[in-house]
């Protein structure tokens, strides 16, 4: 059944020829398991990051306290019940949220002619004034942190188009749409109503 070898030489080079492929197949095996470790790496680094950046996504926002609007019954000339001429916001941390950083949040208004965004620091329209006694941070670092985004509708111009031209003065029983986005993506949504009769100057919306 087995063959018997007799030469000494022949019986050498059979162990040599048995260590070669040995060798050859560890080799073999080191690299493929080098290929193996390095493509694990690759793919955990890569799903750490997206993980992150989809928790950002959803954590990362704005939390709308409260929302009111200034109301003028002279800003239309006289000739109709007045308008919405300021709106403003009341804002904090989403629960489980990073520090946010008002400047770099960019708002969407859309109205009953169109859209338009901007984002908050770029706009003179635009007041941000947090309630902490650092002067000029403008960083939410906390969710006891509050801070008020004043946007002025009357007289403004958001980007290329008048905000008078996009619907964005309201009046007695209008609607408005702000959406305010994050850096990190993450978006809140807050409609504004103004109800039919007003007769204050301050309306909560």
């Amino acid at each position: 059944m087995f063959e018997q070898v007799f030469d000494e030489e022949e019986r050498g080079q059979v162990g040599i020829g048995t260590l070669i492929v040995f060798i050859a197949m560890v080799l073999v095996a080191a690299i493929a398991a080098g290929v193996l470790i390095n493509t694990a790496g690759f793919l955990q680094t890569q799903a750490e990051a997206t993980g992150e950046e989809s928790t950002a996504q959803v954590s990362d926002r704005l939390q709308v306290v409260s929302q009111s609007g200034t109301f003028d019954e002279t800003a239309d000339g006289g000739e109709g019940d007045g308008q919405i001429t300021d709106l403003e916001f009341v804002v904090a941390q989403a629960p489980g949220a990073d520090n946010i950083d008002l400047d770099e949040v960019s708002a969407e208004l859309i109205g009953t002619a169109g859209q338009e965004t901007f984002r908050l620091g770029d706009e003179d329209a635009v007041g941000i004034e947090i309630f902490t006694d650092n002067d000029g941070d403008v960083v939410l670092t906390d969710n006891s942190d509050r801070a008020t985004v004043s946007i002025t509708l009357d007289e403004t111009t958001f980007g290329d188009s008048g905000a008078n031209d996009l619907g964005y003065v309201l009046e007695e029983g209008d609607r408005l749409s702000v959406t305010f986005t994050t850096s990190s993506g993450a978006t809140t949504t807050s409609e504004i109503r103004v109800p039919s009769t007003v007769v204050e100057d301050t309306v909560r919306l």
